[in-house]
């Protein structure tokens, strides 16, 4: 455990919790990401052993959690981790705690399915605005049809939802948006037709707020595996995502392994068209 507690206080520099600490301490043989996706923690989150799935923090980044499976991980196992005394540790929460707990890193879907015109929409996963706009998605697994949508907060009440245009509403398995908090720009997860792995795509809000033609993010963030739940943390420094593949069996049945990703999310100025 002490291991552990030296290797994690060794990315508190990276993921800027204490900001005046953290400034102070890029030097501690870990650099911040470039424009290049790189493992994010390894060693520590991000392992060769187990999969390890995307990574949350709070919205004060003084604590992450991810899940890991694999090895010695029979089941999936949520993992919560705090800064305190200047280093990463690993945070205990009770069992009987948990779902709740989990839900400051992640509202659950129905925190929204309870709310009016929501509840008869199967949405499977959402993101919302600074100012309460909710953008959700509906998937069916099976054939992976489906879209984004979104509905404002207006007046105190949810507006009738709204389904995203064609612009972003392309290919299949369409999934797992993020909206920036100025809703200037939403990011995804999608399959291409023809192709049956997701990337990752971008969209920029217009002055008349029609929104621009889905843009791959690139083949530096977006190659043959799976890429997918691309979000920038809460100060808004860093993108991050999941990157894995699919594995088949002896017995023919199939997993899924990956760790988490990081970037900085200047990649995402890159991408902007000019005006």
């Amino acid at each position: 455990m002490k291991q552990m507690s030296i290797l994690i206080a060794m990315f508190c520099s990276l993921i800027i919790c204490d900001k005046s600490y953290a400034q102070n301490n890029y030097g501690l043989g870990q650099k911040p990401p470039g424009l290049t996706p790189e493992l994010f923690a390894p060693g520590v989150v991000s392992t060769d052993e187990h999969r390890e799935t995307e990574v949350l923090f709070l919205p004060d980044m003084s604590e992450l959690s991810f899940t890991r499976s694999g090895g010695e991980y029979q089941k999936p196992t949520w993992i919560v981790m705090q800064y305190k005394n200047n280093q990463w540790i690993e945070k205990s929460i009770p069992e009987a705690d948990i779902n709740a707990y989990q839900e400051q890193f992640s509202p659950p879907v129905s925190h929204i399915k309870n709310i009016e015109p929501f509840k008869d929409i199967p949405i499977r996963g959402y993101t919302t605005s600074a100012k309460g706009t909710h953008y959700f998605y509906v998937l069916d697994l099976k054939d992976g049809s489906g879209h984004l949508s979104y509905s404002r907060l207006v007046d105190g009440k949810y507006e009738t939802p709204h389904k995203m245009s064609k612009a972003i509403n392309q290919g299949k398995y369409i999934a797992h948006p993020y909206i920036a908090p100025d809703e200037s720009y939403i990011m995804w997860d999608a399959e291409k037709e023809g192709e049956n792995t997701p990337d990752i795509y971008i969209s920029f809000r217009n002055q008349d707020g029609t929104w621009t033609n889905a843009i791959n993010m690139g083949d530096t963030i977006n190659t043959a595996a799976y890429e997918q739940r691309p979000k920038v943390s809460p100060d808004g420094k860093y993108l991050f995502f999941w990157r894995g593949d699919k594995k088949v069996r002896k017995d023919g049945s199939s997993y899924r392994e990956g760790n988490p990703y990081w970037m900085d999310a200047k990649v995402i100025e890159t991408l902007r068209p000019t005006r």
